[in-house]
């Protein structure tokens, strides 16, 4: 039996997703927050992940993104602002770091932008639609599909906050709380669905680390 996400009526339906409050969001703005942010999501080895960036609106243009890069630890989430030249180094290393598994929805076309904005390669990645498609649904799962589906909770998603500027300068609270709370139901997706590391289909690892329990980042 083929099986199939909850729908968007039903969805509707559930109690809301909390996720992280204002308070455990943190945008580092100097070099000493970058390495601080960097050492926590590198102590936590399995993270939360999201990009967002500047939509466009005419057909032909082609974005600049992603403008922010979103971490999600347990209990509190990192969002990297890329206009912060301070923070390119420690982005770059975590991005390519084989010892941080990132976690998310739909991040092929992440990896694309990252190496077109940077130039670097996205390593150790866990793509959750794929985790899900293994697992016999063939429709692309999504956050909202898969908070519905694993926790029977509603994960809230405001198009103007989707659509907003996210290349200005300082984030709004609705902004800081939509990014850190895509990366961070990501991780608790993955947590509650409770699949041992060899299980997991890491994208961007090296042949002598993929598939080997021993060398494994989790």
């Amino acid at each position: 039996m083929k099986k199939v996400a909850p729908t968007k009526d039903e969805i509707a339906l559930l109690e809301p997703f909390v996720g992280l409050t204002l308070e455990r969001i943190h945008v580092p703005t100097t070099t000493e927050e970058f390495a601080s942010a960097t050492a926590e999501i590198k102590a936590a080895g399995i993270v939360g992940f999201d990009t967002e960036s500047k939509p466009t609106f005419v057909t032909g243009d082609v974005s600049e993104g992603p403008h922010v890069v979103q971490f999600a630890l347990h209990d509190k989430a990192y969002l990297f602002q890329l206009h912060r030249a301070d923070g390119h180094p420690f982005l770059i290393e975590l991005l390519q770091s084989e010892q941080v598994i990132k976690v998310g929805f739909g991040l092929r076309s992440d990896r694309r932008h990252i190496h077109a904005k940077l130039g670097v390669h996205f390593n150790a990645v866990v793509d959750l639609n794929t985790v899900f498609s293994m697992d016999g649904y063939h429709k692309e799962m999504g956050v909202r599909g898969a908070v519905g589906l694993v926790f029977r909770q509603r994960f809230a998603k405001a198009r103007h906050v989707t659509t907003s500027n996210w290349s200005q300068p300082q984030l709004t609270p609705q902004q800081m709380l939509y990014a850190a709370n895509d990366a961070y139901a990501a991780l608790k997706v993955l947590e509650a669905m409770n699949l041992p590391c060899e299980d997991l289909p890491i994208m961007g690892l090296h042949p002598e680390t993929s598939g080997t329990e021993a060398n494994a980042p989790c």
